[in-house]
């Protein structure tokens, strides 16, 4: 029997209405952040929003999830695609895993190309920090390609 890893995913509010299938097609073929797992078995246990900015839901939502079994949570790759990323994740990430303890993984699935694209003529990712937020994430041109 594998082992089983117990998630959550919180997305940017701005996408509130996404579907999550990038999210979904990359966490069945590990790609991107759940390339992590290797091969553990992943089940997702909550899924939500961050509550719009500047993150109210960030105050609730994983204790909610806790409640259900999360063992990581993944900011979805939209807040770091997002124009602007957002300016807040890693507050974010520092305050969920101080405040609840639950590891606090930046990604879900590949940066698609286009946001890739842009973001490099903007400069977005040049600045420090960004190499650690998206080391999961930025993949290779052909994978980012799949998921425009």
């Amino acid at each position: 029997m594998k082992d089983v890893v117990k998630i959550g995913i919180i997305i940017c509010d701005r996408y509130r209405n996404c579907a999550g299938g990038k999210c979904f097609r990359s966490l069945r073929k590990k790609e991107g952040a759940f390339s992590i797992y290797g091969d553990k078995e992943i089940e997702v246990v909550g899924y939500t929003t961050c509550g719009g900015c500047p993150g109210g839901n960030i105050e609730y939502a994983p204790e909610e999830m806790k409640k259900n079994g999360v063992e990581v949570i993944h900011f979805a790759t939209g807040l770091v695609v997002g124009y602007p990323p957002c300016p807040y994740i890693d507050y974010f990430k520092k305050y969920i895993e101080e405040k609840f303890g639950i590891k606090v993984v930046i990604g879900t699935h590949p940066v698609p190309q286009k946001y890739y694209t842009m973001h490099e003529k903007l400069g977005t990712w040049k600045d420090r920090g960004w190499e650690e937020r998206l080391k999961y994430v930025i993949c290779d041109e052909k994978i980012r390609k799949e998921y425009d």
